[in-house]
């Protein structure tokens, strides 16, 4: 056996063999012989088979087990000679060419190593940054309208026309050419005008009417409207108002931060005012950090640090982004790329940039979290997916069943792993306003 192998960079290797026909056959003989014990084959006593019974048997899978031994002795041999342990390989080795003639084979296999990343001073690289700045008309505003979704509603005294906030305690009867249709009638329904609940346009036809108005609200439903038979319909609206209700004014005091801090005797507006402030900063944070903060910093990482990419990783990010391509193609220019390989060809390397720098970041994040010491385990991706399902209303088991059987874990996994690297480093470089 002939062996080559090269190192083509830091990601990449290929070990090139020419495998002898007899050192096939020899691992043919010595598979067939070690059969001879095992094997189950009519007219012969178990452990008593020949060999050239068990050849007769089992031929073309003898021979293709005995290449397969082959061809796992070139890589072991090849990753010896480049001294590349076995945890650093990425993926399973491909075999690029596989020539068989009478006499020998000549194969190449292609290896992918996980580079070696140079990080340096990344916490240089960190630029600093001031913390979000909340005014004291922030905090208050904030501290209203948490005080006005507690508080009561409450009738107006005084008939005056409804203004959007106001509830509108409304009876109604929908139709469709005059003939009523089901789910279109209430009585003493409460709705809060600008809140969006009802079909384009019928709130706004509300405002401006008083109680004990009554009125004919001509809308139309939207095309997407679920129900199909109303659906781009229009429609008219019997509606009578019965009463008009506001939020019962609060008072902005230490009782008001006693009842929304319970367990807090102590609670003064003050410190429900502490508290608020921290909220919103939390809130400014993270929406400065999602907008803005993480992915600058990671595309500044990916552009400082140098380093090379085993290429089939960054062909299985092409290929995914192909794929997803082709979802969004008619038949006719998918039939045109099949019929037109330099045209695939082209199509392809559109990817490739984005591809090699999605590639870079994943490994970039990789390092980052071995440096740091960041780990997420699979119980932490349970409780993230449990909580999100139960915020929407979902059933939290199903839910991360359904991640982990369309295999997504992994990938949550690590776009948990890459938020606290991110957040980590940046947290540590915030100013105080």
């Amino acid at each position: 056996m002939e062996i080559k192998s090269k190192k083509i960079d830091g990601a990449n290797a290929e070990v090139e063999a020419t495998i002898l026909m007899e050192e096939v056959n020899a691992k043919v003989e010595k598979i067939a012989k070690e059969l001879t014990k095992t094997a189950k084959i009519d007219g012969f006593r178990k452990g008593k088979v020949p060999a050239s019974a068990v050849k007769k048997q089992y031929g073309e899978r003898l021979v293709q087990d005995a290449e397969a031994e082959a061809l796992r002795d070139v890589l072991t041999q090849g990753l010896a000679e480049l001294n590349i342990a076995n945890d650093a390989l990425i993926g399973e080795p491909n075999i690029s060419r596989f020539d068989k003639s009478d006499d020998k084979i000549e194969v190449t296999v292609k290896i992918a190593m996980r580079p070696e990343i140079e990080l340096g001073d990344y916490n240089a690289m960190v630029k600093e940054f001031n913390k979000p700045a909340i005014s004291d008309a922030d905090i208050d505003t904030r501290i209203k309208e948490l005080a006005e979704a507690q508080a009561p509603l409450v009738d107006i005294k005084k008939n005056r026309k409804m203004k959007e906030g106001d509830t509108a305690v409304i009876d109604f009867e929908g139709s469709i050419d005059g003939v009523p249709f089901a789910g279109g009638t209430a009585e003493n329904f409460a709705l809060r005008l600008g809140s969006g609940q009802f079909i384009p346009g019928f709130e706004d036809q509300v405002i401006g009417m008083k109680r004990d108005d009554e009125a004919v609200i001509k809308v139309t439903f939207p095309e997407s409207y679920g129900g199909k038979e109303l659906a781009g319909k229009d429609a008219e609206f019997k509606v009578k108002v019965n009463n008009i209700q506001v939020k019962e004014e609060v008072a902005i005091d230490d009782e008001l931060a006693k009842k929304m801090l319970p367990g807090e005797e102590d609670a003064t507006l003050e410190t429900l005012k502490a508290l608020v402030k921290t909220q919103i900063e939390n809130e400014e944070l993270s929406k400065l950090y999602n907008d803005e903060l993480k992915p600058a910093l990671l595309e500044s990482f990916v552009a400082g640090l140098k380093f090379d990419l085993p290429e089939f990783v960054v062909e299985q990010e092409i290929d995914m982004a192909l794929n997803k391509k082709a979802q969004q193609m008619s038949e006719e220019e998918i039939n045109e790329l099949r019929e037109s390989e330099d045209k695939l060809k082209e199509l392809r390397e559109t990817f490739r940039e984005d591809a090699s720098k999605s590639v870079k970041a994943t490994f970039i994040i990789d390092a980052l979290a071995t440096a740091e010491n960041v780990k997420v385990e699979e119980q932490e991706v349970m409780q993230t997916i449990y909580y999100e399902a139960m915020q929407m209303g979902q059933d939290p088991q199903k839910s991360y069943e359904q991640y982990k059987n369309a295999g997504y874990l992994p990938a949550i996994q690590m776009s948990m792993v890459e938020d606290k690297v991110l957040s980590g480093l940046l947290n540590s470089k915030i100013k105080e306003a």
